[in-house]
């Protein structure tokens, strides 16, 4: 089999989620690099690949996908062997919420956070800070009920999370008052195989 592309830029939390499945996954992969500080993800040549113009972008022999959590559902379901999303109705369910989750509240939260210590984005770090800790509050709540996301075995859920929280210090959203989150972290931290995102030295992250 031939490795598998991920278009990739190594700070993006939306590509370590797809590196960081394929790496569990122990699958061969080849890494494009896509400059974004460049905007090569606007260059005609990439939005051929994907015409919204965002990594991750996966190439399987032909098989091309856009959308990092689109592209964990594709990999659990491929080449997870019943492992990383459950099949039956609830608990297909519970990690679709997280799936949710990852793409609403804990985008406009820890991720946005980042983006402007990291990438100098214009949002209110205030406004942006203080919804980060109200999505923190409730995901610290419900994983004093469980190991993971979505249950006692670690699915997509954990791993479509998992980038951005991590990372929340680095856009001054302290994760010291959250003991389950921290618990969690180290728990997906210690999954054979796991990758780590590169840190970058700002916000509270400056302070570790």
């Amino acid at each position: 089999m031939n490795p598998l592309k991920l278009y990739h830029f190594p700070l993006s939390g939306h590509a370590h989620r797809v590196q960081l499945m394929l790496s569990l996954l122990k699958l061969p992969v080849e890494v494009i690099f896509v400059d974004l500080a460049k905007g090569a993800h606007k260059q005609a040549d990439f939005l051929a690949i994907n015409p919204f113009g965002q990594v991750p972008v996966i190439d399987d022999n032909g098989v091309v996908l856009a959308d990092s959590n689109a592209i964990l559902v594709y990999l659990a379901q491929k080449y997870g062997q019943g492992r990383w999303l459950p099949m039956d109705p609830v608990g297909a369910a519970r990690v679709q919420r997280w799936l949710s989750v990852a793409a609403g509240p804990l985008h406009a939260g820890p991720a946005t956070a980042r983006l402007i210590t990291v990438f100098g984005a214009s949002h209110n770090a205030e406004d942006v800070i203080a919804r980060s800790h109200s999505l923190l509050k409730v995901i610290d709540h419900e994983l004093s009920n469980s190991a993971y996301l979505a249950g006692d075995t670690p699915t997509i859920a954990d791993i479509a999370g998992y980038s951005y929280i991590a990372h929340a210090p680095e856009g001054n959203v302290s994760l010291q008052d959250y003991a389950h989150v921290r618990a969690w972290l180290a728990r997906v931290e210690a999954l054979p195989g796991f990758v780590g995102m590169p840190r970058t030295v700002v916000g509270l992250q400056k302070e570790a």
